[in-house]
């Protein structure tokens, strides 16, 4: 059975592998909470170090670009606050010292429902999103719980999980066109991804109408699930 969920969301969380996941995941969702008076909040795993198809682009202004525009994006989308990781993109690791922070930061937030990658999605081909979504999982287990890192704050327990790019969808958060074209505006924020991740190389003369592709691509894949598509765990 599918479920839809309307209620307001006080608090929210929502994790991503690289800059731009929880547009691509989330962005439309997000964006009508947030218009909604939720206080949302990004985190971001990895330092996108390796978002590019230049050979000799220098890898250190790469990151520093991608985090300003992960910084836009999430103002696109009406989000308070983003925190960074910086794992090295492609070698994200399940780790303890990876758990911890995950845990550290769903203490902070303290949300109500977290968002993240279904890290049980078949034949997912990026490591970075698999082990994304363990430390999602992972995370929430160990900020529940006082003896798991009593370090990092007082322990917290989220009321909802919603898995994006997930292997087996349950619940559709509706949106509206205002959702979905904010969405679109803070994935268009990652200029850096245009061409290797949107199709849009801004150097060819097709680059509007590229631009106009991508954005119906968005667009029509939202009209045919109905919203954004989700695993929902509340067994949490």
């Amino acid at each position: 059975m599918t479920t839809t969920d309307p209620e307001l969301r006080a608090r929210v969380l929502a994790i991503g592998a690289h800059p731009d996941d929880v547009e691509f995941g989330c962005g439309a969702t997000l964006a009508k909470w947030a218009r909604a008076a939720s206080h949302v909040e990004l985190l971001v795993l990895t330092d996108g170090s390796k978002g590019t198809w230049e050979a000799d682009r220098d890898l250190a202004s790469l990151v520093t670009t991608r985090r300003d525009e992960q910084r836009a994006a999430a103002h696109a989308l009406g989000a308070r606050e983003v925190h960074f990781l910086d794992a090295v993109d492609g070698e994200l690791e399940a780790d303890a010292l990876r758990r911890e922070q995950v845990c550290g930061v769903i203490r902070a937030v303290r949300p109500d429902v977290v968002l993240g990658h279904d890290p049980w999605k078949q034949y997912r081909l990026h490591p970075d999103h698999r082990r994304a979504g363990e430390l999602v999982i992972e995370g929430i287990v160990a900020a529940r719980d006082p003896h798991f890192f009593p370090s990092a704050g007082r322990p917290h327990r989220p009321e909802r999980l919603l898995l994006f790019e997930a292997q087996e969808i349950d619940h559709i958060e509706a949106v509206t066109e205002q959702d979905v074209e904010a969405k679109i505006q803070a994935l268009l924020c990652h200029k850096s991804q245009w061409r290797s991740t949107m199709g849009i190389d801004t150097d060819a003369a097709q680059a509007k109408e590229q631009r106009a592709a991508f954005e119906a691509r968005v667009r029509e894949e939202i009209t045919e699930a109905g919203g954004e598509s989700f695993k929902l765990i509340t067994e949490l």
